[in-house]
């Protein structure tokens, strides 16, 4: 899955408007226009399309928290993520924090994509990596919830349409 297919499906779950997405990259100190993020949520492939990068997905869900709960004074920037190895897990942490989900929400929408798992087997995806029960989030684990948030927020799957 690439950067660019979990804004677009991000984007598409919530129903967020273009400006709305403008907004949310601004707070997160990324100022892009229009253009631009019309070329972000374009399929690869596609005359136009730009690729996003590591640091422009994340800096677009830190803009998603900020924007959905406020701004948290004394906390200072993360650095950007290394690798893709890693990013499925951060973005999955940023998407629970922003919408303010528990475990049970996560398992019930997953539930809604058809996927069912255990708390535990939840549980690994947001552990350290250093820690022995770590698990790395895989793009099908990502797409499915993605899915379930788009049955969730909109009635349907992003395959439907």
């Amino acid at each position: 899955m690439t950067n660019n297919d979990i804004l677009r499906r991000f984007r598409y779950a919530l129903d967020i408007s273009n400006p709305k997405m403008l907004e949310i990259f601004l707070t997160a100190g990324h100022e892009i226009d229009q253009s631009t993020l019309l070329a972000l949520l374009k399929k690869e492939g596609e005359e136009g399309f730009l690729d996003c990068s590591n640091s422009l997905l994340e800096g677009f869900f830190d803009g998603f928290i900020t924007v959905k709960r406020g701004k948290q004074e004394g906390l200072t920037p993360q650095p950007a993520t290394a690798g893709k190895e890693r990013l499925n897990n951060l973005i999955l942490r940023k998407m629970r924090i922003a919408l303010e989900m528990k475990d049970e929400d996560i398992l019930a929408v997953m539930k809604l994509a058809g996927v069912f798992i255990t708390k535990s087997e939840l549980g690994a995806l947001f552990r350290g990596r250093d820690h022995k029960n770590y698990k790395e989030c895989g793009d099908q684990f990502l797409r499915s919830f993605l899915n379930g948030l788009t049955h969730r927020y909109r009635g349907q799957s992003d395959t439907d349409v």
